[in-house]
């Protein structure tokens, strides 16, 4: 089977210990937070550039779209991690990122396949997505309610168009795409349970482990796959 010229092991090496370092800093009340800051948006920077560096890519829409969607979350990566004392939307802006950021990874999505071709794998994720929001709803503020939601649907486009689009091509590319909108939606869960429902221990691990986790394999899904045998 051809190579594929994605990300290398260097790349992943870098954002594996940059994405360590941001989650080392992470919720510290000492200088240690700066690491967080810094790391944070560089990890992202970096999958980024992972990206941004595919000579073969999918298509030139689905390049495009993904790398929009990563700079967006490079913003919400921002506006989430500052604190309210710096910017009190923070967690607004940051949800409105996201949501921006899933729409632009649903175009790249449905640039070679059919928008949600298999309604099943849809209205599983739909199940899911429409299960977890009622387990959140009643700590919303009343304020969160409707931006959470939409959030929810833009997540669950994104997740059940990328195991979609597997399903229709099976390539091993397709395949990394959707492990990353299943991870992304994993991610984003435990955020919202740690937020909005109660604590949970080593949050930051689980949430920014498998947000980079997302990132890098929706990144990597730029180049071009074979068909498996």
């Amino acid at each position: 089977m051809q190579r594929l010229p994605v990300a290398g092991w260097s790349d992943s090496l870098r954002t594996a210990a940059s994405g360590t370092l941001a989650i080392i800093g992470s919720g510290a009340k000492n200088p240690t937070i700066w690491l967080h800051y810094a790391f944070k948006p560089l990890t992202t920077l970096l999958i980024f550039l992972a990206a941004w560096r595919i000579d073969n890519p999918v298509n030139p829409r689905y390049r495009h779209a993904v790398l929009a969607g990563i700079a967006m979350s490079l913003c919400g990566d921002v506006f989430l991690m500052l604190p309210k004392d710096v910017i009190a939307t923070g967690f607004l802006l940051g949800l409105a990122s996201f949501l921006i950021a899933h729409l632009f990874f649903l175009r790249a999505l449905t640039s070679d396949a059919r928008l949600f071709g298999k309604p099943l794998v849809a209205i599983a994720f739909l199940l899911i997505g429409a299960g977890n929001l009622a387990v959140l709803w009643p700590g919303l503020a009343a304020g969160l309610k409707l931006p959470v939601t939409l959030y929810v649907v833009g997540l669950v486009a994104m997740t059940s168009q990328a195991v979609t689009r597997h399903l229709q091509l099976r390539t091993n590319t397709s395949r990394l795409a959707a492990i990353g909108g299943i991870f992304f939606m994993i991610s984003d869960t435990v955020l919202a349970y740690n937020r909005f429902y109660m604590p949970i221990p080593a949050s930051a691990l689980w949430i920014l482990g498998t947000y980079y986790t997302a990132l890098l394999l929706i990144a990597r899904s730029v180049a071009a796959g074979d068909r498996p045998i």
